[in-house]
């Protein structure tokens, strides 16, 4: 069974054995499927726009002509050479064409695309139980995979990161590579004329403003600072969220907030109790929730929860006042939690 475990994908590929000429690269991330294919073409063929040197067949139509693969990989280039058989699987079976090449390889390379295949499928099987292929899974990126691809990209743009930068963008990213570059590649041009990059230039460019914005909304009033919550706001329908948006997010930020207020009641300290929240708060977050969890009782946060959760559905009822009805709410919160800082609870 010739099944690469993720972390040996890369190797594996760079010192491909030449019998394996079936290669298989399958996965959820497809960004990083279509990534590791492309890089394992280029490095297989000196010209990837050749037309003899390179054949792309779709999957689809594949399983309608099986015999195709066959007298693919058998023709022979007309100026000689390397030759690729690049397969981009769709959602039908083409096991039957690749069953032939993998009994009797021919000497040329058949790279196979697929999307998430469970163990057992038929594809994935007919590749790992052969001694001539090698099937190869790609998963989401981890946070090393990521912090490497972050200071690789950014390196050869000739840019530095700040370390909380490359924290905060680390959890910005993830999920598809082909997504996670363009990122990277983004931030790294906005940055240029530059030598670091830092925390705010990640904030200014990075996924999703809109979600960043609701963040910077929530983190500030429940920590009473009103001046910041106000602007933050701006911010946040600058970017075109919501007031509706902006409201649920504050009470959803209540809601988990109210948890954690009855566990520091119970006699958990703050810090044990934001360290072992779920989903985990980011770093640059902490400080904030810190200051609302000494500032907000757990029946203070129950009263906002109450009150924001009628404010939403009078921005819903009334779409004119929506934006008026979100900033007094925001406010009231914020006043509230900066009333409690000032009292020491």
């Amino acid at each position: 069974m010739v099944a690469v475990r993720p972390g040996d994908a890369d190797t594996a590929l760079a010192r491909r054995d030449p019998s394996k000429q079936v290669v298989l690269i399958f996965g959820p991330d497809m960004g990083l499927v279509r990534e590791r294919a492309a890089a394992l073409v280029r490095r297989s063929i000196p010209d990837t726009a050749d037309p003899f040197a390179l054949v792309r067949l779709d999957g689809d139509e594949l399983s309608s002509d099986p015999r195709r693969l066959v007298d693919e990989t058998r023709t022979i280039g007309l100026f000689g050479g390397e030759r690729v058989i690049w397969v981009r699987a769709g959602s039908r079976n083409i096991v039957p064409a690749l069953a032939p090449v993998l009994a009797e390889p021919s000497g040329t390379l058949v790279v196979v695309e697929a999307g998430d295949l469970k163990r057992g499928a038929p594809l994935r099987a007919a590749c790992e139980n052969s001694p001539h292929a090698l099937a190869i899974a790609c998963y989401a990126d981890t946070e090393r995979d990521l912090a490497r691809l972050v200071d690789t990209m950014l390196g050869e743009a000739g840019l530095a990161i700040d370390p909380d930068a490359r924290e905060l963008l680390v959890s910005l990213i993830g999920g598809d590579r082909l997504a996670s570059r363009g990122e990277i590649a983004k931030l790294a041009l906005y940055a240029q004329g530059g030598k670091r990059v830092s925390a705010e230039d990640v904030r200014a460019i990075v996924g999703d403003a809109s979600a960043l914005a609701l963040d910077d909304v929530v983190d500030a009033a429940l920590a009473g600072e009103t001046a910041d919550a106000v602007q933050a706001l701006g911010k946040a329908f600058g970017a075109a969220t919501r007031p509706d948006a902006v409201l649920g997010a504050l009470l959803r930020a209540l809601a988990s907030l109210h948890q954690m207020a009855l566990q520091v009641e119970g006699g958990s300290s703050v810090d044990r109790v934001i360290d072992g929240a779920r989903p985990q708060v980011h770093f640059s977050r902490k400080p904030k929730l810190s200051a609302a969890l000494r500032a907000l009782p757990a029946g203070r946060v129950l009263k906002a929860m109450l009150a924001v959760d009628e404010a939403v559905l009078a921005a819903r009822r009334s779409a004119p006042l929506a934006q008026a009805i979100c900033e007094r709410t925001v406010l009231q919160v914020a006043q509230q939690a900066a009333a409690g800082r000032r009292r020491g609870r």
